[in-house]
């Protein structure tokens, strides 16, 4: 991911999301996704996005970020407001951004959502502050006065400069959300800007260090959407919220519906014989007269940081030799279904390694807290992922399945053969 390296007011720049918007070549107002959009009479309303400002690149190219798509899909226009670096500044791009909402809302969209990454998020508090037809607000790691590192003397102001900006806002919602290891953030400013808009009395979520998400460019991942999507989508569905509105996203924490396992894994089994002595001695050989059963003996589930869900769950192990169900979930952009496959592997002193001819190589290690270290590296190798994964009870497997019974594809059911490819 890139960084900023600009200078005095000089913005942030926005990572390189997981989603390609429609290329940015032209500047001012833009369609965020190749999609016709369904204009003011039959749209919810207009989201304007303004991505981040950096001296080194030109961030109007920038792909629009992943959450977007929940919007869109909801029936919300989605417009982007590019800039090129140079005179792209905080007076000048504030001003171009209010007469943009002025004038959708003069071509009839209902709603105006104003939405923004880092220097963008600025921009789009102090629109918020200067006009009252700004209806809400969706800021990701607002700042503008660069980062710890390399501009130690005006960080702060990422905070202080921030506060009167929220103290300000003539009538939007605000939604912000600050993440966890954001060299751009000073600190403490989730619950500064909590108290400030209770104060207020104005409709906002404030979401300030979320679990999984971590560093300034954490809204630009997959992950993103699928934690926290929905709550902005319903954030920009309530007009007329008064006071906070909690973002809670299940999404991660248990396994989802969209989980493909093999279905022979539901049928009675053994009780469940614990690899105990994998976890913590490395060693991989069953207890005494302990026999294989159907289902799992272990599993652990996460996600990746693209955002899709992982299970890994062992059915049986002889030695140092195990098989186990590899399951992935969907892609967040539908392109690639969810799939499972079967794999053998073998324990070594510090884990688990499954790496079969064809087909990716996929290495576990134990965690202090009882989970696993995830890697994923491509069958030719050229890429990887990394993760981190959960114990959890084999038996909310089945019972998820007793309550949904979810179809099981074609493709599902015989993973082994695309699961390399993804």
């Amino acid at each position: 991911m890139m960084r900023s390296v600009s200078k005095g007011l000089a913005g942030l720049v926005v990572s390189i999301g997981l989603l390609a918007s429609a290329s940015a070549l032209a500047l001012g107002l833009d369609p965020a996704f190749p999609e016709p959009a369904l204009g003011p009479g039959k749209a919810k309303g207009v989201v304007v996005w303004s991505h981040g400002r950096s001296i080194t690149t030109e961030d109007s190219k920038s792909p629009t970020p992943a959450y977007l798509q929940e919007l869109r899909e909801d029936g919300w226009d989605v417009m982007r407001f590019n800039r090129l670096s140079r005179g792209d500044t905080l007076t000048d791009s504030t001003r171009r951004l209010v007469d943009y909402t002025a004038s959708l809302k003069k071509r009839g969209y209902k709603q105006v959502v104003l939405a923004g990454q880092s220097f963008g998020a600025f921009l789009s508090l102090m629109a918020a502050d200067a006009s009252p037809q700004v209806d809400a607000v969706v800021a990701t790691a607002p700042a503008a006065y660069g980062s710890f590192d390399e501009f130690y003397d005006s960080w702060r102001l990422n905070a202080t400069k921030l506060y009167p900006l929220i103290e300000q806002v003539q009538r939007a919602r605000v939604m912000v959300f600050y993440f966890h290891g954001d060299n751009f953030d000073p600190g403490g400013r989730g619950d500064r800007s909590r108290e400030i808009l209770t104060e207020r009395g104005l409709g906002f979520t404030v979401v300030d260090q979320p679990a999984y998400l971590t560093t300034h460019w954490a809204a630009s991942s997959g992950l993103f959407l699928r934690r926290f999507g929905d709550c902005i989508r319903d954030f920009a569905n309530e007009e007329d919220l008064k006071g906070e509105m909690v973002c809670a996203p299940r999404w991660g924490t248990m396994p989802s519906a969209d989980l493909k396992l093999p279905p022979d894994m539901f049928e009675p089994r053994a009780p469940r014989a614990a690899l105990s002595a994998v976890t913590t001695s490395g060693s991989g050989a069953l207890p005494q007269g302990g026999k294989a059963s159907v289902g799992f003996r272990d599993v652990w589930y996460g996600f990746y940081p693209n955002g899709r869900e992982v299970l890994l769950g062992i059915e049986a192990t002889q030695g140092d030799q195990l098989t186990a169900v590899y399951s992935i979930g969907p892609s967040i952009d539908s392109k690639h279904d969810a799939i499972w496959s079967r794999r053998k592997g073998r324990i070594t002193d510090d884990g688990f390694v499954f790496q079969e001819p064809g087909k990716s190589t996929l290495q576990f290690r134990p965690r202090q807290d009882g989970g696993l270290s995830a890697v994923w590296i491509s069958a030719d190798g050229k890429t990887s992922m990394t993760g981190a994964l959960k114990p959890i009870d084999p038996g909310v497997l089945i019972d998820q399945h007793a309550e949904a019974s979810p179809p099981i594809t074609t493709a599902a059911a015989h993973g082994d053969s695309q699961e390399s490819k993804h």
